[in-house]
């Protein structure tokens, strides 16, 4: 299965942020996708495409921080954003499990006290 053509939409944005060409951000990215896909054994599923993102922003950070600025501001980490995101999107998981473990337990308690009784 070939990924390499599924680049993210958000590629020139990163780039443009980054501080790199396109063309440049779609090389890095390749080279993220052959990375992830050596790492993970296989070209498919989330924990492959989320490997992937992180692989892609470490590299591209490591390429910023590589080249000569010029006098320029530093181009902003982008890798916190996609920490956070996967964190944000994290929160909701744990609320629903632990509602499910205090319900699970409530209704274990209730049947407990109606056995009792």
């Amino acid at each position: 299965m070939n990924n390499s053509m599924n680049a993210p939409k958000i590629l020139p944005w990163i780039a443009r942020k980054a501080g790199i060409s396109d063309e440049l951000a779609l090389k890095l990215w390749r080279r993220a996708l052959s990375e992830s896909e050596f790492l993970c054994g296989k070209a498919e599923g989330s924990n492959y495409w989320g490997l992937t993102v992180e692989r892609f922003l470490a590299i591209v950070e490591d390429e910023v921080g590589g080249t000569p600025q010029y006098g320029l501001t530093p181009a902003p980490r982008l890798s916190w954003m996609w920490h956070h995101q996967s964190r944000m999107s994290l929160l909701s998981l744990m609320a629903a499990q632990n509602t499910y473990r205090y319900w699970k337990n409530t209704w274990g308690n209730m049947a407990a006290q109606k056995k009792a009784a």
